[in-house]
């Protein structure tokens, strides 16, 4: 709304309105303001919910032997992460754009989802609503990100091209006319566009259909499994909040570069026009979740609950899809994709050994992230664990930090894939 004002402003001239046209400016006032609403908002909210004891069960001792300290501790605090983004970027973004409509949709869409499973949680069941139920909600909103990237006529690329100067060195420009594209980028590959249309070559006239379908389908299953992950990797004081940030400042990055058409050309990757808005929504995510380590670091004052863990997976993988680097979630996400591995691991082979009459694990405890606080003498002496590491139990701090150094070394690598080909 505001940047609306200003514009309007800076047509009969008025000093300093003009800055509102730069992203820069924009983008550092919503973090800043992120930063201040989840702080205030953050202590309201904890006492709301405190006087009305909506918190989840206690986890067994068996799982979590810091469990003790945490009895009472609200959750529900992904509504802190969301109320902290929707208002600046209310404030500062452009609200016609179409990315940033999109975002504010995925974070309300998930953040509804999420609401819903909490809230049955504390109310009416341990276990939450039927994970039908929620991998339902994540496809269904994975199918409209897609189609909606399909349809609208705003969502548009200018692919990266090479021509060759006079003297024989050769330089990247862009296409002169967006176009709707089904182009993505592959990292670490010197011409990395991949089109999901090339595989259906031999349709003839239904190429370009049969590349959007597979690009819908893509995009669907990019949702499901960030979600998924972000949720699993909810397991600790300040795990979640802390990997996501760093994950949002990388994709903000990636989308500044994209959304800039010189840089874009020096980094050879393809220009996506109006994705500028892409960091005003990200840099106002990551003050968020910054504001909210404030009290979920440890120990935890508040927990995030799948109010805001899937918001964040829905965050992560529509931003990603939209600048055409869904490829590249593996390694930003790289900690989210080990948790789910973890858990497919650990059950699946569970259930191998069931069927045998076995206790058998591969980690003493999945999601991944609970493997290392399995104190001595919890793990049955009946279970046999494939990967007994480590011996000892780690403080819950040493283990966040630890995953977080993790998320920052592979975002690292994944804007190092700008020029790494």
């Amino acid at each position: 709304m505001l940047y609306y004002l200003f514009r309007y402003l800076s047509e009969f001239g008025i000093s300093g309105s003009h800055m509102w046209s730069y992203i820069s400016f924009r983008a550092l006032l919503t973090l800043v303001l992120s930063l201040i609403i989840a702080a205030w908002f953050g202590e309201w909210f904890i006492k709301f919910m405190r006087r009305r004891k909506l918190s989840e069960a206690q986890r067994s001792a068996d799982i979590d032997p810091y469990g003790v300290d945490k009895v009472g501790v609200p959750s529900m605090g992904g509504v802190i992460i969301i109320v902290a983004t929707i208002v600046p970027c209310l404030l500062f973004g452009r609200l016609r754009n179409i990315y940033m409509l999109l975002m504010l949709a995925t974070v309300v869409w998930f953040g509804l989802l999420g609401f819903w499973d909490d809230y049955t949680k504390m109310k009416r069941s341990k276990d939450g609503i039927s994970p039908i139920y929620k991998l339902g909600g994540q496809a269904v909103f994975g199918l409209i990100v897609g189609l909606v990237l399909w349809a609208s006529p705003d969502a548009v690329i200018r692919e990266n091209i090479k021509t060759e100067k006079q003297n024989g060195v050769e330089v990247v420009t862009h296409k002169s006319d967006p176009v709707k594209s089904t182009l993505t980028t592959i990292p670490f590959v010197k011409n990395n566009n991949l089109d999901y249309s090339a595989p259906f070559s031999a349709l003839g006239d239904w190429k370009g259909a049969a590349g959007w379908v597979l690009f819908v389908l893509v995009t669907t299953f990019v949702v499901m499994a960030v979600s998924n992950g972000a949720n699993l990797n909810d397991g600790m004081d300040g795990m979640c909040a802390g990997n996501s940030a760093v994950m949002c400042l990388t994709l903000g990055i990636l989308a500044y570069v994209s959304s800039h058409i010189n840089l874009a050309a020096y980094l050879n990757i393809m220009y996506v026009p109006g994705s500028e808005e892409l960091v005003i929504f990200l840099l106002a995510f990551v003050g968020a979740l910054i504001g909210f380590l404030w009290y979920n670091a440890y120990p935890a004052q508040i927990f995030m609950g799948d109010t805001g863990s899937l918001a964040i997976g829905g965050v992560i993988a529509v931003t990603a899809v939209i600048i055409h680097k869904e490829l590249l979630i593996p390694v930003i996400c790289f900690v989210f994709l080990m948790e789910s591995i973890s858990v497919l691991l650990q059950t699946n082979y569970a259930r191998y050994g069931n069927k045998r009459g076995l206790k058998l694990r591969v980690f003493k405890r999945a999601p991944l992230h609970d493997t290392f606080r399995v104190a001595p003498g919890q793990l049955p002496a009946n279970f046999k664990v494939l990967l007994n590491w480590p011996k000892g139990c780690w403080l819950e701090s040493k283990i966040t930090v630890r995953f977080w150094i993790i998320t920052i070394m592979m975002c690292a690598l994944a804007v190092v894939t700008l020029k790494i080909r």
